[in-house]
């Protein structure tokens, strides 16, 4: 599973706090960034709750 997160992000970090894991803040940009190319197994159930409660629904999910 891959995961990217788009422009319509808001920086709420709510997926940060949710899973610091996978997502990170980019004070730069002023958005979230997916720090793996490919999602590790354990975290794929978390990185989909992350998507269901990403208020502007930026986080998109690529199936491989």
């Amino acid at each position: 599973m891959k995961v990217k997160v788009n422009s319509q992000c808001m920086g709420d970090r709510n997926c940060n706090n949710l899973c610091p894991e996978v997502f990170e803040y980019d004070e730069d940009q002023l958005q979230s960034i997916v720090k793996f190319d490919t999602i590790p197994e354990k975290f794929e159930d978390v990185v989909r709750q992350a998507v269901r409660e990403c208020g502007a629904e930026a986080i998109e999910i690529i199936e491989e």
